[in-house]
């Protein structure tokens, strides 16, 4: 059964591949698309086509040529890359909402604030504190003996299962997983909540009812990148810690679900609706 199931998880890497290769494309070569909302849109995009990258080989492997086993190395340096582009993929829908805080909140001081100097510095700020706070998982997974059955339930490493395999006592690992998951994640979705808040009760005061529905319409994108991302991700943690009955399939596909949908459904739903993307892409195929 492994060739089949294969078809349709190789269709979907090549399509989540290919969506955020074209979406960064489109962005670099079109002059007018060099705006905020777009050079946040290919910190996404780029974002997601590293999580792709990163989970491909081990997952098509299995699939495809049966290599079910990975080094400890290997596999820390796998779990490194995964929650190190996760965290940043957060980071970014933050600073997306945000753009879209100041577009419709602040919309004279738009161009004036979000120039390229500070996405670039917040593009780097971003990296960084991922960098900073995945950077000592893989050391301390590394100082733990390994014994039992070393079966992972995904066809990747991830820090909040390998640590289980440890023969020690993982109540540090544990403790420091959740903290950096609050200080991220949790911090961040707060912070984009609050925005919308913000967003909304700025929207509701528009008295045209074709400019308040023109001003969610430009956020209908994000809420979804954000739903996408924020809902399998913090469903997999918890699982994870706290749904020890959980059965085995229910963690196989949240799995999944966390690091392939989100890079795949992100240009679709960018280039259905984004106008300006659309049309670039509609252009670039029928001409």
């Amino acid at each position: 059964m492994h060739i089949w199931i294969s078809i349709p998880l190789c269709f979907m890497y090549l399509v989540s591949i290919l969506g955020n290769c074209i979406i960064l494309f489109i962005i670099k070569t079109d002059p007018s698309l060099h705006e905020p909302m777009y050079l946040f849109l290919s910190m996404l995009a780029v974002t997601d086509l590293g999580l792709s990258l990163c989970t491909l080989p081990t997952v098509l492997g299995i699939f495809w040529i049966g290599a079910r086993d990975i080094g400890h190395d290997t596999c820390f340096a796998q779990l490194f890359f995964i929650h190190c582009l996760s965290f940043l993929e957060s980071s970014v829908l933050l600073s997306m909402a945000f753009d879209r805080f100041m577009a419709i909140c602040r919309p004279l001081h738009y161009a004036s604030i979000l120039t390229n100097t500070v996405i670039g510095r917040i593009g780097l700020a971003s990296l960084g504190r991922s960098v900073a706070f995945i950077f000592p998982l893989p050391f301390m997974l590394n100082r733990f003996p390994y014994c039992g059955s070393p079966v992972l339930s995904h066809p990747y490493c991830l820090h909040q299962e390998v640590m289980k395999l440890a023969c020690a006592d993982i109540k540090a690992n544990s403790i420091y997983g959740m903290f950096v998951i609050v200080s991220t994640v949790g911090i961040d979705s707060l912070l984009i909540l609050f925005s919308y808040a913000l967003i909304l009760h700025t929207v509701l005061s528009i008295a045209s009812r074709a400019e308040r529905l023109k001003a969610l319409n430009t956020c209908v994108s994000h809420i979804c990148a954000v739903l996408l991302f924020y809902t399998p991700m913090i469903g997999l943690s918890v699982i994870h810690r706290f749904g020890k009955q959980a059965s085995h399939l229910v963690q196989v596909i949240m799995g999944f679900v966390y690091l392939l949908f989100p890079p795949l459904m992100n240009p679709i739903i960018y280039s259905v609706k984004t106008k300006q993307i659309r049309d670039r892409v509609i252009h670039a195929f029928c001409r």
